[in-house]
């Protein structure tokens, strides 16, 4: 699809957003695995379905239930996505990151980002939450492939800051407050769907990758080719050490994911209040 299409496609999003709501969004935020129950926070002003927004379609994977939320959180006017697209359910980059662009277009300045990941740094355990600080994007492709529309972003877009240093150092300085572990790391996107070998996992670990997972980087492009700050919060589901590895199950993911949850809400509900 052409640039121009693109935007066509974003303006006929937000005309149907705002046919629903006056709300206007300070801050947006993608429900991954580990953050679902954040809506239970929020002074919801409205629910659309993805299918009652052109360009969004209903996400194929368990757990991503297809919903934009818009309202309050802590106080604050924000949109949550509640579900996202991957590459491997066969989507296309501007069908994942549409959302994105959407939310900025809707006024969001801040976009957080949420994933679960599986550990490569030894240091790391089952439920931690790592603050992700720089990426490694192995998926070897890039949102912003093809014509590029200046009122969209630059063509080149500096990727020296992809995550934003002083909002997630106010994350951290929130977590010790709050008395919660966090990790700082680089996260590491594939594509999947089918997990990694001990020798990848070897090589992931070997250039710098602390987490590994499949979701989050193409987003975090196109925000920063929107200009929005972002930041990234991963769950640590698994652990992913080559020398000893053991079979991985989604059952397994999910229910690591649910106790690490309230953990990850109270974070982010803790910075969204002191913006």
């Amino acid at each position: 699809m052409s640039s121009k299409g693109l935007k066509e496609r974003i303006d006929a999003a937000v005309e149907a957003v705002r046919g629903r709501t006056s709300l206007q969004p300070e801050v947006g935020i993608t429900l991954g695995t580990g953050l679902g129950g954040l809506v239970e926070e929020m002074e919801i002003d409205c629910r659309i379905p993805y299918a009652e927004i052109p360009g969004f379609p209903h996400p194929r994977v368990m757990s991503h239930e297809g919903t934009l939320i818009l309202g309050a959180l802590a106080g604050r006017p924000a949109a949550v996505l509640e579900g996202r697209y991957h590459v491997y359910e066969g989507y296309t980059l501007e069908e994942i990151t549409l959302p994105v662009r959407v939310l900025s277009a809707l006024g969001v300045t801040l976009a957080i980002f949420s994933n679960a990941a599986g550990g490569l740094n030894p240091q790391f355990e089952r439920g931690d939450i790592m603050l992700v600080t720089d990426h490694i994007n192995l998926m070897g492709i890039n949102p912003l492939i093809g014509p590029n529309d200046d009122r969209l972003g630059p063509r080149f877009p500096d990727m020296s800051q992809p995550y934003h240093r002083e909002t997630t150092a106010r994350l951290e300085e929130l977590a010790l407050e709050l008395g919660i572990r966090t990790r700082r790391g680089v996260y590491a996107a594939l594509t999947g769907p089918s997990l990694e070998t001990p020798a990848e996992y070897r090589f992931l670990r070997l250039i710098g990758a602390d987490a590994v997972g499949m979701s989050t980087v193409p987003e975090v492009i196109v925000a920063v080719h929107c200009g929005l700050r972002a930041i990234g919060l991963s769950c640590i589901t698994d652990l992913c050490l080559p020398d000893a590895l053991e079979p991985v199950k989604i059952q397994e993911i999910l229910r690591v994911a649910a106790e690490a949850e309230p953990k990850m809400r109270r974070l982010v509900t803790a910075l969204v209040r002191t913006l």
